[in-house]
């Protein structure tokens, strides 16, 4: 903080001798040591609290970049998912187009469904085809 060399030290020292005393230095030393421990203690506390307020600002703008880019991505998919949706319902109405306006398709659909073994509403066998031969 301060360049004070030895020399500098002896000299204040030899001036506070003749100024103050031999009887009043002791405690006059103390009190100024005292009082460079409280400087140097809320040199500290400043230095701290500015490096913790920088600190604080960094990680408001990380986060501020950090919700500007969800807040992006989550508009991107919501925008895909809002396409794919569209893309599905014109698809499922053009096939639904395309199946009334061509009769052989149609007609395929309907010979599927009646071929279809999984049809619940199927009839159990006829009487006639129950018997067999006995012999």
């Amino acid at each position: 903080m301060f360049d004070i060399s030895f020399f500098e030290i002896m000299i204040i020292s030899i001036i506070g001798l003749i100024v103050i005393g031999p009887e009043r230095l002791p405690q006059v030393a103390r009190t100024l040591g005292h009082l460079m421990g409280r400087c140097r203690q809320l040199v500290y506390s400043v230095k701290t609290d500015i490096h913790n307020e920088l600190r604080m600002e960094e990680l408001k703008k990380m986060q501020d970049s950090v919700q500007e880019t969800v807040h992006s991505i989550e508009n991107s998919v919501r925008q895909e998912i809002n396409e794919l949706k569209s893309t599905a319902q014109l698809d499922a109405a053009t096939g639904a187009e395309q199946t009334e306006n061509h009769p052989e398709t149609k007609q395929r659909v309907d010979s599927a469904e009646k071929s279809n073994p999984t049809i619940p509403d199927q009839q159990k066998p006829s009487a006639a085809q129950d018997k067999t031969p006995s012999q």
